[in-house]
């Protein structure tokens, strides 16, 4: 028993033993039971029954609150008199309590055994007699809010009931009401709260309406879940009696379960709402029909298509710097330039994983390894390899997939790699994108824009598919011969990198290091076949002329073949295959050297040319024909803009004939024959252009031309030399064919950062501005041109803009050799 305290009580003031109560409202003229299990609660009940007090109870604001203060509880209670108590147990009490009058709380003191509260009585207060009227009317708006709350409710109790429509008396109803009927405790406590007695009829309106509102749409639910229930009921018996009849009738497979197995199957993908919503949209129809129907077959297909798609399963890439180098290293001799490329992009990839992949296109001749380093890209990554080869692709289907309404249609190529893929992030390579062509079926390069496009290829929509698929995880590799044949806006979005021409040392060691060990195991010949360094040379010099190596591959598996005839044979036990066998084994030398001026000669200039496979020689013939009309021919299978060099070398060497002792008469009555070798090969570009004008003054001066010079650039009306393309093409076939100098234009000087050191180590690069200078380097000293005796005005102009700096110009590559 708590130790007794002395209640002061004084008229309008009582200090009283409190109890806070958890989401429950005592109203005045009402009885109610309820729990105690708080101990300073049980202790103010004990308190109060002890000294025949009243208690005050008040509600809290918090159901959570164990140790109420006075800003956790509402400021309007009620005092009650405590009827009966019943101990449950040791720590719970039954309280029953009447509601005597409502009090406001001014002071709560929570220091002693129990909570003791400073109270004052607050009566509600009744309406003026101006206002009885609208308390009339309030009186039967709440009697009607009853009625059809009533009507919501049945199961009220009769008592509560009788006693609500039998009373007239507001002030009764606005206490009774808010005590019995169903309502929550902030609602009650809301009424409690109101000092008058209209305003607490109009929350009690306001609460019944609220509470029919409620009750109806709870009712609405109800209604709809018990009638979804009998559809589901009754769709799952005519299921079972479709499913009983179609199996005595043998008329095949059961739908109904393979159309669960795809729900099934569906739902664990976790796609999209609109996806997944699609896919099951099919399983449904698939579900009411008959499983010989050939649409449900295609249904099938479609679904099984979706399904084996890998929406969610992702390979974690290794971003290892250090073992991707070691992978590169091993599969790739040389290709420096190429490999610290692809390693940077993996340490972009390593420091900003979720940035968006880069479309790589590996640009190069053929057989210089494009395919064989996307390869091992995959490898070092970690990630899965699928290759698509677009050579001869000309339908715009077999790109994006041919949409289901066709008989036979199918998912483009990029959605079967990805099946066959198994991952969502794989490395796929697209070879020969330069192959692609068009035609009536549309266009398959236009097709690929969005795949290859990192903005929006996270939504790529298959035809056949028809839901967005993310390709923005993939990593795309793309392979070339030619750049100039990939349409513009295709190759906007790739990042191209440039595979050269192997050098003659490289492909040796490509030969020593990776071939030969590949074909003495495929031949079966480890151990009893050896190629000394002369024959790997001299295969690579008489047998094979590539850019690449693999006529070199294939010509050492021919050597090779025909030693393990011998040892087959029995013949000998092993083979050591030096450069003097070649012939016996392969036959003569079938790989002759280019038609080149190697000595001093006069008419004829060593050119350089770019073509699809490489860099080539382009030597340039010019004959003078006396007695003649002034004519000029030009042969060769030259295109225009080559024969537009041509005029322009000619006009060129009759406004300065004088300097090299060329007589301008002669040039009125002689015929020129301009020639380019080897006459089947198309040629077109303008940077045979010194090289026409060399091969002119040659000509018609008399002085020889060095044997040993190689040159390109493109000449203007005036003489400046313009810059040219393919530099490091056309560098490696003067180092190939042994020149010893190589006159380029003065604007490609930045360009030599590209060429291959060996080549700068055996090649000496004289930039030039003018014509003049190239004369000067490349024809041999006069010894009897005649000298003008003073440069004309025209001459003055000249040299002034043999000094000017040319600005560059972009060179087309065209078909064929390109000079």
């Amino acid at each position: 028993m708590s130790e007794k305290v002395t209640i002061k009580v004084e008229r309008k003031k009582l200090h009283l033993p409190t109890i806070a109560l958890r989401g429950l409202v005592v109203f005045p003229n009402n009885l109610v039971h309820f729990e105690v299990g708080r101990e300073k609660s049980i202790a103010a009940v004990e308190w109060a029954m002890a000294n025949n007090s009243n208690v005050f109870l008040v509600a809290q604001k918090s159901m959570d609150t164990t140790e109420p203060q006075q800003a956790d509880l509402f400021s309007y209670g009620v005092v009650a008199e405590v009827k009966q108590v019943l101990r449950v147990s040791g720590d719970l009490v039954k309280v029953l309590v009447e509601g005597k009058y409502r009090a406001k709380l001014s002071a709560l003191d929570a220091s002693g055994d129990f909570l003791l509260s400073e109270v004052r009585p607050a009566p509600v207060r009744a309406g003026k007699a101006d206002d009885a009227v609208e308390t009339e009317a309030l009186l039967r708006a709440l009697k009607a809010g009853f009625d059809e709350y009533l009507g919501m409710n049945p199961r009220l109790g009769k008592d509560v009931v009788f006693a609500i429509v039998s009373s007239d008396d507001p002030a009764f109803l606005s206490e009774y009401m808010p005590a019995n009927l169903l309502f929550r405790y902030e609602d009650k406590q809301a009424v409690m709260d109101e000092g008058t007695l209209n305003g607490r009829l109009k929350k009690l309106i306001e609460m019944l309406r609220r509470e029919c509102q409620v009750m109806k749409i709870e009712k609405e639910i109800a209604e709809k879940v018990n009638e979804s229930m009998d559809k589901n009921q009754r769709d799952y018996y005519l299921h079972e009696q479709l499913h009983i009849i179609s199996d005595e009738l043998g008329e095949g497979d059961d739908t109904h379960a393979e159309a669960d197995e795809y729900r099934r199957r569906i739902t664990g993908l976790h796609l999209a709402e609109d996806s997944e919503k699609k896919l099951l949209k099919e399983v449904d129809r698939l579900a009411k029909m008959q499983g010989s129907n050939q649409e449900a077959t295609v249904i099938r297909t479609y679904l099984d298509t979706c399904l084996d798609l890998p929406w969610n399963t992702f390979t974690v890439d290794d971003l290892d710097i250090s073992r991707a180098q070691q992978i590169l290293d091993r599969d790739h001799y040389g290709l420096k330039k190429v490999k610290d490329r692809i390693l940077e992009t993996l340490a972009v990839r390593k420091l900003a994983p979720d940035v968006k992949a880069q479309i790589i296109c590996l640009v190069g001749p053929p057989g210089v390894g494009k395919t064989s380093i996307a390869r091992s890209i995959a490898e070092s990554l970690g990630r899965k390899y699928v290759r698509i080869s677009l050579g001869g692709v000309r339908d715009e289907a077999e790109i994006r997939g041919h949409r289901r309404t066709y008989i036979g249609a199918m998912p483009g190529k990029i959605i079967t790699a990805m099946i066959s893929a198994k991952s969502a992030n794989p490395l796929m390579l697209l070879d020969e994108i330069d192959k692609l062509a068009g035609d009536f079926r549309g266009d398959p390069a236009a097709a690929l824009l969005e795949a290859l496009d990192p903005e929006q290829n996270s939504t790529f929509n298959d035809h056949f598919i028809d839901i967005p698929f993310d390709l923005s995880h993939v990593l795309f590799i793309t392979t070339a011969n030619d750049l100039g044949s990939i349409p513009g806006p295709l190759r906007d979005r790739m990042d191209v990198i440039e595979l050269p021409s192997y050098t003659r040392v490289e492909k040796y060691n490509i030969a020593r290091k990776h071939l030969l060990p590949k074909q003495l195991k495929a031949c079966g010949l480890t151990g009893k076949v050896t190629l000394s360094q002369s024959t790997l040379y001299g295969i690579i010099d008489g047998y094979t002329r590539e850019a690449g190596v693999r006529n070199l591959e294939r010509t050492i598996t021919s050597v090779l073949r025909k030693c393990a005839r011998k040892i087959a044979a029995g013949e000998v036990e092993s083979v050591s295959v030096t450069g003097t066998m070649l012939e016996q084994l392969l036959g003569p030398r079938f790989v002759k050297p280019d038609f080149l001026n190697r000595t001093n000669a006069v008419g004829i200039a060593n050119g350089l040319a770019w073509t699809s496979v490489g860099g080539e020689t382009l030597p340039i013939e010019v004959q003078v024909m006396d007695n003649g009309s002034g004519k000029i021919t030009v042969t060769g299978s030259l295109g225009d803009v080559m024969k537009e060099s041509a005029q322009l070398a000619v006009t060129w060497v009759r406004v300065h004939a004088a300097e090299y002792g060329i007589d301008p008469e002669k040039l009125k009555k002689c015929d020129l024959h301009i020639h380019a070798p080897e006459g089947a090969v198309p040629k077109d570009g303008p940077s045979a252009g010194v090289t026409l004008t060399t091969a002119l003054v040659s000509c018609l001066s008399g002085i020889p031309v060095r044997g040993d010079v190689a040159m390109t650039g493109e000449i203007t009306l005036h003489g400046n030399v313009l810059p040219i393309g393919g530099l490091r093409e056309k560098s490696m076939a003067a180092y190939r064919e042994g020149m010893k100098t190589v006159l380029i234009p003065k604007d490609n000087e930045p360009d030599l950062y590209e060429v291959d050191d060996e080549v700068k180590k055996n090649l000496t690069f004289l930039p030039m501005q003018s014509l003049t200078q190239v004369l000067n380097a490349a024809l041999l000293k006069p010894q009897n041109a005649k000298k003008a005796k003073a440069p004309s005005r025209t001459h003055a102009k000249k040299k002034a803009a043999d000094a000017a700096i040319v600005p560059p110009t972009a060179e087309k590559p065209q078909p064929g050799a390109v000079c």
